[in-house]
């Protein structure tokens, strides 16, 4: 099966394995990792809510904005910050310039909190699944 044609139960299986390798990352003081694993749980959220509602493949992009608004998802301004936030951070967490500035910028404070509202956002997406 191509990863495009995964089911959406599929997609939210690798969704809760990569939020849960945010967490060990976290755990493990890999703190931009742990941003990196957040957004890629998010994407395949995503991806399987838009594979559910719209019946086709997902894009292969990484923009979740995109994503949720191709998915006809509405969500609350918590959420929406958040996408727009794990966007913004995706180009320098997949390609980092320098690895003591990564280090600096992410760390246990400022990643804790991004955490938590991805684990959210992404139990908010799951109960967006059709029934």
């Amino acid at each position: 099966m191509d990863a495009s044609e995964k089911l959406p139960k599929e997609w939210f299986l690798q969704a809760d394995y990569d939020m849960d390798t945010a967490q060990y990352m976290f755990d493990g003081g890999r703190y931009f990792y742990c941003i990196f694993m957040c957004h890629l749980s998010i994407e395949k959220a995503l991806k399987g809510l838009y594979r559910a509602k719209l019946k086709s493949d997902p894009p292969k992009v990484h923009d979740l904005l995109f994503l949720a608004n191709r998915a006809q998802l509405a969500p609350q301004v918590e959420v929406k910050d958040l996408l727009y936030e794990l966007d913004g951070l995706s180009v320098p967490t997949r390609y980092p310039d320098e690895l003591k500035k990564m280090a600096l910028t992410y760390n246990q404070r400022s990643t804790e909190p991004m955490l938590a509202r991805s684990r959210k956002t992404l139990q908010w997406l799951r109960a967006q699944l059709p029934r």
